[in-house]
């Protein structure tokens, strides 16, 4: 089972983008917990990219969905500033405020979170044992 979706990278669009996450992961046998978790994690993904990538301007967003035997993957590829892996943390754990905890939760919820920074833009491939 393999999906794609491009959306315009703006905040408008994320709600299209959660419930197109939960007809896949329904359809791939999902709980609905879990399915959530993932919403959630992809949902931080895309609001990070909005937000520091894409520097204010409106620009596409593909994401990728696919169920593989042991793993589901999905790639997000934006078209905005490329990134540095090695730049990319989300903030102490022990810092009490409001923000900052994509990163964490991302790396929570998936087994495999890569960042491949290219000419144009950045791919995250995120992949989840089932």
């Amino acid at each position: 089972m393999k999906e794609s979706l491009t959306f315009a990278g703006e905040a408008a669009a994320l709600a299209l983008v959660r419930a197109r996450l939960r007809e896949f992961l329904s359809a791939v046998g999902f709980g609905e917990q879990e399915a959530e978790r993932i919403v959630l994690a992809i949902d931080e993904a895309c609001t990070n990219i909005i937000r520091h990538a894409h520097h204010g301007e409106v620009k596409p967003v593909w994401l990728g969905m696919e169920r593989h035997t042991e793993r589901v993957v999905f790639v997000l590829r934006d078209r905005g500033a490329p990134c540095d892996p090695d730049r990319i943390q989300g903030r102490s754990l022990q810092e009490v405020r409001p923000g900052g905890l994509g990163v964490h939760i991302i790396r929570e919820v998936f087994d495999v979170v890569e960042y491949t920074p290219l000419e144009e833009g950045t791919q995250l491939r995120l992949e989840k044992r089932l």
